[in-house]
């Protein structure tokens, strides 16, 4: 399958950086993309595993069951008498690096609450039908859905650390993308084109070579005591349920800053992130409504985060 690369997605700015937040920043602990069918929403995911993995991501479908997530006995081998385990999807993502749940609002709630445990805790533990086995875990986690399709649990929401929406290309980026695509395909027909989608993929490289460059220096990026102040401030103001917010938005400010190159969290790291550490903790998610952001939520970042 031929995809387009990462760096010639064109918009969805807000869909990249908390992917690369959360690639920098692992303990962020996944993330929530959001939006309309056809936003580009599993065009940015499988561009971002392309460049950052390799490979497209472990993709988990509507369908899973428990067997299919967690692993289990080969059937086959079970009818003649013999017992071979098979690999559940948690555990091809530790190799292949990023887990991919579409349509995660339509997942069964269970599936999802053992697949986000795994994801914060680095621990699969398999405990049924005979097998008994406990193994770390890492991989990075991304769910997207349709919110006009129903939402995900308050409960369940809460546990994605970020969470970013897609929205349409105004008629600039529309016109830039089909440029792109139609570039991409020309590239791919010419002779000798590898049949992976090879064309542009050089261009991926200086991006993976700079998250992997800003995921080596994370810890050597300070967190004032300031920096931390206008965090819980921020949380506080938009009355973010829970303490997630802040910790979540301060792991990602560390990352932002990291992906700069400063050498210490700043206000305007802060501001880059909250929304989306902040959005969906607000009080009208927490009971179970949209995570809608406003104009006032962004004046009260401008006021506490300029």
């Amino acid at each position: 399958m031929a995809i387009l690369p990462y760096s010639r997605v064109v918009g969805q700015h807000d869909l990249k950086l908390a992917l690369e937040l959360n690639f920098v920043s692992p303990s962020i602990g996944g993330v929530l993309i959001t939006g309309a069918p056809g936003t580009a929403k599993s065009t940015v995911v499988r561009a971002f595993s392309l460049m950052t993995q390799g490979r497209l991501p472990v993709t988990l479908t509507i369908d899973a069951t428990d067997d299919r997530v967690l692993g289990g006995w080969e059937l086959g081998d079970l009818l003649e008498g013999r017992t071979r385990r098979k690999r559940g999807l948690l555990e091809t993502a530790d190799d292949d690096g990023l887990l991919y749940v579409d349509e995660v609002n339509l997942l069964n709630d269970h599936v999802v609450n053992i697949i986000l445990d795994v994801a914060s805790t680095g621990v699969l533990s398999v405990q049924r039908e005979g097998i008994d086995t406990v193994r770390k875990v890492r991989f990075g986690l991304v769910g997207t859905m349709n919110p006009e399709e129903g939402l995900l649990r308050p409960q369940l929401l809460d546990r994605f650390g970020l969470m970013a929406v897609a929205t349409a290309l105004d008629e600039a980026e529309r016109r830039a993308m089909l440029h792109a695509v139609l570039r991409f395909d020309e590239e791919l027909a010419r002779p000798g084109a590898a049949p992976s989608g090879a064309p542009g993929r050089d261009e991926d490289e200086a991006t993976r070579a700079r998250l992997l460059a800003a995921r080596a220096a994370l810890f050597d990026v300070d967190v004032p005591e300031a920096a931390v102040d206008r965090a819980v401030a921020t949380a506080t103001a938009l009355r973010a349920v829970g303490h997630r917010g802040e910790v979540v938005m301060i792991q990602a400010a560390r990352a932002r800053a990291a992906l700069l190159g400063d050498p210490a969290v700043r206000p305007a790291h802060l501001r880059a992130v909250a929304r989306f550490a902040l959005r969906h903790r607000k009080p009208e998610s927490a009971q179970g409504g949209a995570a809608e952001w406003s104009a006032e939520d962004e004046a009260i970042l401008d006021d506490l985060l300029s």
